[in-house]
C-alpha cells in the first residue's frame, strides 16, 4: 500500500523471528526504523544495523521501555518471547501492548491477539479503550497460529457449499532453530521426561491460549459456534544422542512434541489444529515428515499440501512486516486477519 512518506516502525525484540523482521524494516525503503527495544544486556547500545550484520543506520539499541514509549512512530513489531517465559502471564503482554497503544502507535504482535474476544470481554474493552485513547489499532498475527491456520483455511473455504470438519497440521524441524530459549525453555527439547513436565507447564496454557484463538476465528467467521477447545500434547524422547543448533540432544531427553487443538461442537471435531514438533527430522521418524497441510472435509473434499518452507523464521517476520500498511491505513481498533487487506509480498518485488 504506497504511503507518501516512510512508515516509522519500532521492533521491539531482536530473537529468532524480531532479527528477521529488523532486517526487512532497514532494508525495504516504505519503512524508516524508528528504535529497537532488546532484551540482551549485550544488544544494548549496539547499532540496529550492525546487530543484523547490516551497515550501521544510527539507531541504537536500548533496553528501556519508557524510551520506546515515547518515540514518535506509526507502528511497533512486538515479537518477545511470551510473558510466561519470564515468569509473568497474558496480562502482562496485555499491559504492554495496551500502554503501547495508547501512547499513539498501532501495534502487530506475535504473541497471541489474533483473535482477542478468547480472551473474555474485559480484555477486549481494555485493548479498544487503549485504541480510542492512542487513535490506534492492533493486529495479532503469525505464521502458526496465524497464516497457516487462519488466513490459508479461510481463503480455501471459499470454495466450500459444505464443511464438515477443517484440519490443519503443522510439522517443523528444529534442527537448525539458533534459539536455546524457544528449544529448550519453550518447548522443552534435551530435558528429560520428568524435567520436561515441570517445565512445559506454562507453556501448554500459552499453547492452548494461542491455537484456540485461531480455531474461535475460524470458526466464527463461519458462523459455528463452539462449545469448547480441547487440547492434548504428547512427547517423543530419543534412542541415540546427536546435535542440533540449540545444543546436544542425550539419548533418553525429549526429542519431539504433538499438540492437538481441536474445537468441539456438540462433541464432534470442528476444527483441528495438529503441530508436530522435532528436534531433528532426520532423527525423528514418528509423525509427519516436516511441511504443512490444510484439509477440508465436506463438499468439495480439499488438501493443500506446503511439503517444505526453507525460512520458517523468515516467513512469521515476513508476514507481519507485511501487515504493517494495511494496519496504519485502518481504523482504530481491534484488527484481525479478516479486517486487513490480504497480505502479500514485499511492495517492491527483488530479483535476485
Amino acid at each position: 500500500m504506497p504511503t507518501s512518506r516512510p512508515l516509522r516502525v519500532v521492533q521491539w525484540a531482536t530473537g529468532a523471528v524480531g532479527r528477521y523482521s529488523l532486517r526487512s524494516l532497514i532494508t525495504r525503503p516504505e519503512f524508516e526504523l524508528a528504535g529497537v527495544l532488546v532484551y540482551d544486556p549485550d544488544k544494548v547500545g549496539q547499532d540496529a544495523g550492525t546487530l543484523v550484520g547490516l551497515p550501521e543506520v544510527g539507531v541504537t539499541c536500548t533496553d528501556d521501555v519508557e524510551e520506546i514509549f515515547a518515540l514518535e512512530a506509526d507502528c511497533v513489531l512486538h515479537m518477545p518471547l511470551p510473558a510466561s517465559y519470564f515468569g509473568g502471564d497474558h496480562a502482562t503482554d496485555v499491559e504492554t501492548i495496551c500502554a503501547l497503544l495508547a501512547s499513539g502507535k498501532n501495534v502487530i504482535t506475535t504473541t497471541g491477539f489474533v483473535y482477542p474476544p478468547c480472551y473474555g470481554p474485559g480484555v477486549v474493552e481494555r485493548l479498544e479503550a487503549a485504541c480510542r485513547a492512542g487513535n490506534t489499532s492492533l493486529h495479532g498475527t503469525g505464521i502458526n497460529p496465524g497464516f497457516i491456520s487462519d488466513m490459508l483455511p479461510l481463503a480455501l473455504t471459499g470454495l466450500s457449499s459444505r464443511i464438515d470438519h477443517i484440519y490443519v497440521r503443522e510439522s517443523s524441524d528444529f534442527r537448525g532453530h539458533p534459539s536455546r530459549q524457544i528449544v529448550v525453555d519453550l518447548y522443552g527439547f534435551t530435558r528429560s521426561a520428568k524435567d520436561y513436565a515441570a517445565a512445559v507447564r506454562p507453556f501448554r496454557a500459552f499453547q492452548r491460549s494461542l491455537f484456540a484463538e485461531s480455531v474461535q476465528l475460524v470458526a466464527g467467521h463461519l458462523g459455528v459456534t463452539l462449545d469448547e477447545v480441547e487440547e492434548s500434547d504428547e512427547f517423543e524422547l530419543t534412542s541415540e544422542e546427536f546435535e542440533i543448533a540449540a545444543g546436544l540432544v542425550r539419548a533418553g531427553t525429549v526429542c519431539a512434541s504433538r499438540w492437538t487443538f481441536t474445537g468441539l461442537v456438540r462433541g464432534r471435531p470442528f476444527m483441528t489444529v495438529e503441530c508436530v514438533y522435532k528436534a531433528d527430522a532426520t532423527k525423528v521418524s514418528r509423525w509427519p515428515e516436516p511441511g504443512f497441510t490444510v484439509h477440508i472435509e465436506g463438499v468439495p473434499q480439499m488438501m493443500l499440501t506446503i511439503e517444505e518452507m526453507s525460512h520458517g523464521l523468515a516467513g512469521a517476520a515476513a508476514h507481519a512486516v507485511n501487515s504493517v500498511a494495511g494496519l496504519c491505513a485502518a481504523p482504530p481498533g481491534i484488527r484481525t486477519v479478516l479486517d486487513l487487506p490480504l497480505t502479500t509480498g514485499c511492495g517492491t518485488a527483488r530479483l535476485a
